[in-house]
């Protein structure tokens, strides 16, 4: 599902460091948590996967960019049909994970909470320890996921797919 290619054409058009506070490795860690959580949730992978290499892809800056989840789901948008493909619901819980993982505090879908929360696990790269009352799904609460993920976050630790991504 997610080929070199898109990751290439994510690149292509990506304003910050690769290797950044916002960029592939941490994608890589959101691409692990939300497989880790969605052991315990029960969540739609694909949409999963999806949201780790998406929902900062349109950042423009390292700091606050309000509007950088939404420009990462028009991206999504753009990029679908071309190097990806996922059905239409599957699709717009992508979109909404992507628009909504920095306004909303949950979502009633499982696998957008899932996403929000593999996303929230990797907030020690950037000094804020992940509160359990501002995660969303019971795996994600627990404090042996908590310091799992803080402890990758916080080594800056690059999963084995961001070697698969970067080729």
């Amino acid at each position: 599902m997610i080929t070199r290619k898109l990751i290439q054409a994510i690149k292509e058009q990506y304003a910050l460091n690769w290797e950044g506070i916002h960029g592939i490795r941490h994608w890589g860690r959101v691409y692990a948590n939300g497989l880790r959580l969605a052991e315990g949730t029960g969540a739609r992978l694909s949409v999963v996967k999806l949201f780790a290499v998406f929902h900062d892809a349109g950042r423009l800056n390292n700091d606050r960019d309000d509007g950088h989840g939404p420009r990462g789901a028009k991206l999504a948008e753009e990029l679908r049909g071309r190097y990806f493909d996922l059905p239409d619901p599957d699709f717009e819980l992508l979109l909404i994970a992507c628009r909504q993982h920095t306004v909303a505090r949950t979502h009633a879908d499982l696998t957008v909470r899932t996403c929000f929360d593999a996303d929230r696990l990797d907030l020690a790269r950037v000094g804020i320890m992940p509160d359990p009352q501002y995660l969303c799904t019971d795996p994600a609460r627990t404090p042996e996921i908590i310091t799992w993920a803080n402890e990758r976050s916080l080594s800056n630790f690059a999963p084995d797919i961001v070697t698969v991504w970067n080729g």
